[in-house]
């Protein structure tokens, strides 16, 4: 039987954080996080994680766990995110799962198990040299050889793409359309309800940014990021929030310029996030300057809950 969870997504800034901790106290329920930048250590401030005080008591999952040196693939999400849904629904607890990576609440609502794959890094660089010096037409053509589904659905300029289909067909003797076929016949875990919050006028999120990233440097952004700068020396691992503030430490920016710097490169992040999410046709959204997404979050999932599981 599957197990019924609540998915809760949106842009940053958006209030996701606050909506899933009500929905929690009031379904009983637990949050896993969905947040590819909340998974790391040492950047607390820059990825907007909760703190205590916003957990208020509700058990959170999946948080500042990694260091960020350390890989962490969607595959090894989903499989994180799994055991978690699990153990939450063993306890009696409800599933919420809240964050704004499209990629970790897709892999998880659609049920996706993926395959163990080795990295070759000497491959890659092999295919990345060749897609350089043959063109990405020339590579295309050569992908449609073996693996015509996936070459007819790429563009010649996607680059990433090319190369990771040739890539998975040189390790594991699979094409990427028999991977994605093979990642759907996993075991129906999750039975999913998708909420997404977010602001029908754009402007008020951007004001929420803005907002947010302000309140950021009063919690000790700074700080935070010029810990992360010593350690690194501004290399390595850089999370928006850290990033534009290493610009600064090295003397190329004032800091006005780097916070400007954070609260265009957020916004851009929040357009990227909501470009992807618009793709679910499953989603319900929820317009905060329209209408009581608290009331209606509990509508959907006590409706949600009620309904039958196959």
């Amino acid at each position: 039987m599957s197990v019924k969870t609540v998915f809760l997504t949106g842009p940053t800034a958006s209030g996701k954080t606050a909506l899933a901790v009500t929905l929690a106290k009031h379904f009983g329920g637990e949050v896993i996080s969905a947040d590819s930048m909340q998974i790391y250590k040492g950047i607390h401030i820059a990825s907007a994680a909760p703190d205590a005080a916003e957990m208020a008591g509700v058990p959170h999952h999946l948080l500042e766990f990694l260091e960020a040196t350390d890989t962490f693939s969607v595959a090894d999400y989903v499989q994180k995110a799994r055991v978690c849904i699990k153990d939450v629904d063993a306890r009696g607890r409800l599933p919420i799962v809240a964050g704004g990576t499209g990629l970790y609440i897709r892999a998880l609502a659609e049920n996706l198990v993926f395959s163990e794959e080795k990295a070759d890094p000497a491959l890659r660089t092999a295919l990345e040299k060749q897609f350089d010096q043959v063109g990405g037409e020339a590579m295309l053509a050569a992908l449609a050889a073996f693996d015509s589904e996936t070459a007819a659905r790429l563009h010649a300029a996607d680059r990433r793409r090319i190369i990771r289909a040739f890539e998975v067909y040189t390790l594991t003797g699979k094409t990427m359309t028999e991977q994605n076929r093979l990642s759907r016949m996993g075991e129906t875990l999750v039975r999913p309800l998708l909420l997404g919050i977010t602001f029908r006028d754009r402007e008020q999120l951007y004001r929420r940014i803005d907002a947010r990233v302000e309140q950021m440097l009063a919690n000790g952004l700074l700080a935070e990021a010029k810990a992360a700068f010593d350690r690194t020396g501004g290399g390595a691992f850089q999370a928006i929030g850290h990033k534009e503030l290493f610009g600064y430490f090295r003397g190329e920016c004032s800091l006005e310029e780097a916070v400007e710097m954070i609260k265009r490169q957020t916004r851009r992040y929040a357009k990227r996030q909501l470009t992807w999410l618009r793709r679910e046709e499953q989603l319900h959204w929820l317009y905060a300057d329209e209408q009581d997404v608290t009331a209606e979050a509990i509508r959907l999932t006590e409706k949600f809950l009620k309904e039958e599981t196959s």
